[in-house]
């Protein structure tokens, strides 16, 4: 009789255990989700890189080996292009220091019997700014240097005004003709709820705080 007792409480129980185990299967379509606005926010992987692209107003040695009547030292135009000999005009602005190099070189090696070696060394950075606006402490226009995170601008910018609504900020990116408006929420931020909205910005982007 107590084995049969025994046998029953452990039925009851491993049902209840079941039964709050596969809760979240019944009511996981109903629990509404955190949403991300505006567009997919995608960081990138841990380790990877942006590689640095030149743009207008950045300063470049253009280094040509063995051939220092081509070596100069060049300011990317208003335009994004610059003028070397032999071979005029080559845009400049929107590829890597990597990229600019292989251009050139094409474009040389029907002046050379083999391809010639060239390198582009970045000697001023110019190009990077990013604009704040809005209720910040310090709204302006920001060089960046290096990497920078959303949180890290607002504190360039002495960080958010006394009546910020920072859960209602905007971040404009133009690629072209194309411009791209991004919602971000700084509690979501901070709290850690949406890591991926603390946006690693690009020159020319403009953070707006309400």
């Amino acid at each position: 009789m107590n084995i049969l007792l025994n046998m029953r409480s452990f039925i009851r129980k491993r049902d209840f255990v079941v039964f709050w185990a596969m809760m979240p299967l019944f009511l996981g379509p109903c629990v509404p989700s955190v949403p991300v606005d505006s567009v997919t926010i995608r960081s990138l992987p841990q380790g990877e890189k942006v590689p640095f692209v030149l743009g207008p107003e950045d300063t470049i040695e253009i280094v040509v080996w063995k051939n220092p009547s081509l070596t100069r030292i060049a300011l990317i135009r208003p335009d994004g292009k610059i003028t070397l000999p032999l071979i005029g005009e080559v845009q400049a602005a929107g590829l890597t220091p990597a990229q600019l190099s292989e251009q050139i070189r094409g474009r040389l090696q029907e002046f050379y019997k083999e391809k010639p070696d060239v390198f582009v060394v970045v000697t001023a950075i110019n190009s990077g700014a990013i604009y704040i606006l809005g209720t910040v402490k310090a709204a302006g226009k920001y060089l960046l240097h290096s990497e920078t995170s959303v949180l890290q601008a607002l504190s360039l910018a002495g960080g958010l005004g006394e009546f910020a609504d920072a859960d209602h900020m905007v971040l404009i990116r133009k690629k072209g003709a194309v411009e791209t408006r991004i919602k971000l929420r700084y509690q979501d931020i901070i709290s850690g709820q949406h890591p991926e909205m603390n946006l690693m910005l690009q020159p020319g982007d403009t953070l707006v705080i309400p």
